[in-house]
């Protein structure tokens, strides 16, 4: 066991690797994960993003015995990956490892495995580490970046739905602007220091404004004469009409005016057909030269096999009851980004937010107590608190069911409920003063290019 780097896409990643090796169905069907017995009822939860993570916590203090699956050892706080990426944030302040939160519940059991296939009849799953019982699954898998069947921008664009995928975009940045001092060419020049972001949701804008301000901020005072900051051009390309298509028209309206402030190029109506290394070409035959193209343009379901495919929606979403019970399956339940139902309200499903996440997994907590005692299950009822999202300093947009605001205010209170949503306390004062040094020196402190270790293995080729 240990801790390795790995290629995926032609970008480095750090992992932690177990011993487990590759495995056959039927070889795991007979290589149970050593789980201690127990007389409780067996929950399997599947990923421990907002959803799988609420859900064990809440059944921690119940007569379960309570196993959560996750490829890696820690919870991630999605949100403010694009910190981590702007060197606003260390990795270690946004990530919990899962063992230190069940310290003290001898009920919850933590393996870090991926789960491969689901044997609804055998009520098994199969997993990197053997198979595993259980009787009752709750799938939590979440959703991974869309990039609609084009397979070259998917080997090219860099995503952002990890820590590891941040880090590597925070590397690709400060690199390109460390080559970029010593490049003559101006055409290669601009590809180093331009950057495209496709997507104007939450994460497209976040990303964006918090571009916009380190080349307002930080270039000048890291560079000085080495590099003219008025060359770097941040381009945002929006498909849709708006920014913030899942927000009021007044919030998508003042994010598209703080980011011009801000100096970001905002393209609407445009929609990037293709990006060779060099140039992203777009819909209406232009193109704009860039070495780095951030996708933020759309999520889709994680797979797992063993489910009918008529079960598979929209986005590869898996359809579920008001009790986000699996259709056809009453023992296993699907919740968070991977979990769809249509409603009167939602004829698209739910949104793909945490807040749904979090609400479903309380309510199959509490349905998985009222089966413990024959009770009735109680109806998923989705209550939106509302959306908000920053737009660099002083600038956000908020999107309460009463009340709508942008501005400063609104950027305080984007801090204070991301604050109070990060897991543990040290986290959240690291965080805090994060933040508090940013604000008042006008500097990110962590601009550090980490490099993994190359060696002359073949197969790291």
């Amino acid at each position: 066991m240990g801790f390795e780097f790995f290629k995926y896409h032609k970008r480095w990643f750090y992992v932690y690797l177990t011993n487990s090796k590759p495995v056959t169905r039927n070889s795991q069907l007979n290589n149970m994960i050593n789980i201690p017995d127990s007389d409780k009822k067996r929950v399997v939860i599947v990923g421990g993003g907002f959803a799988g993570l609420t859900l064990a916590r809440k059944l921690a203090r119940r007569d379960f015995q309570v196993i959560l699956i996750d490829k890696n050892n820690y919870h991630q706080f999605q949100p403010l990956f694009y910190q981590v990426a702007m060197s606003g944030l260390e990795p270690s302040s946004i990530t919990f490892p899962l063992r230190k939160i069940f310290q003290r519940r001898k009920n919850v059991i933590i393996r870090v495995a991926e789960v491969q296939r689901v044997d609804a009849a055998a009520q098994i799953v199969e997993t990197t580490l053997g198979s595993l019982r259980y009787d009752y699954l709750v799938l939590a898998i979440g959703a991974d970046t869309n990039f609609f069947g084009n397979e070259n921008i998917a080997s090219k664009v860099i995503p952002m739905k990890s820590v590891a995928e941040a880090l590597y975009l925070r590397n690709k940045i400060l690199n390109d602007y460390e080559k970029a001092v010593t490049t003559a060419d101006f055409e290669e020049r601009q590809g180093l220091i331009d950057i495209v972001i496709v997507g104007g949701g939450p994460t497209g804008v976040e990303v964006a404004g918090a571009l916009a301000e380190m080349k307002k901020y930080i270039l000048p005072k890291d560079y000085r004469e080495e590099l003219n900051y008025e060359e770097v051009d941040i381009h945002l390309i929006q498909g849709a009409s708006s920014l913030l298509k899942g927000m009021s028209e007044q919030a998508g309206e003042a994010a598209e005016r703080f980011l011009t402030q801000l100096g970001v190029n905002v393209r609407k109506n445009t929609r990037v057909t293709d990006f060779d290394g060099k140039y992203v070409y777009m819909n209406d035959g232009s193109s704009i030269r860039t070495n780095k193209v951030i996708w933020a343009a759309g999520i889709i379901g994680n797979t797992i096999e063993g489910l009918p495919d008529e079960l598979i929606t929209r986005s590869r979403r898996i359809h579920v009851n008001e009790y986000c019970q699996v259709v056809g399956y009453p023992n296993i339940f699907a919740i968070g980004d991977i979990a769809y139902r249509e409603t009167a309200t939602y004829p698209y499903g739910h949104p793909q937010v945490a807040q749904v996440a979090i609400q479903q997994a309380k309510n199959v907590a509490r349905n998985l107590n009222n089966i413990q005692h024959s009770k009735p299950l109680l109806p998923f009822v989705y209550n939106n608190k509302g959306s908000m999202a920053t737009i660099g300093r002083h600038r956000a947009v908020v999107d309460l069911p009463r009340i709508r605001f942008q501005g400063t205010f609104a950027w305080f209170v984007w801090l204070l409920i991301h604050l109070f949503a990060i897991l543990g306390v040290k986290n959240k004062i690291f965080v805090f003063l994060n933040w508090l040094w940013n604000y008042f020196t006008y500097d990110q402190s962590l601009r550090l290019i980490i490099k993994p270790k190359v060696t002359n293995d073949p197969k790291d080729e």
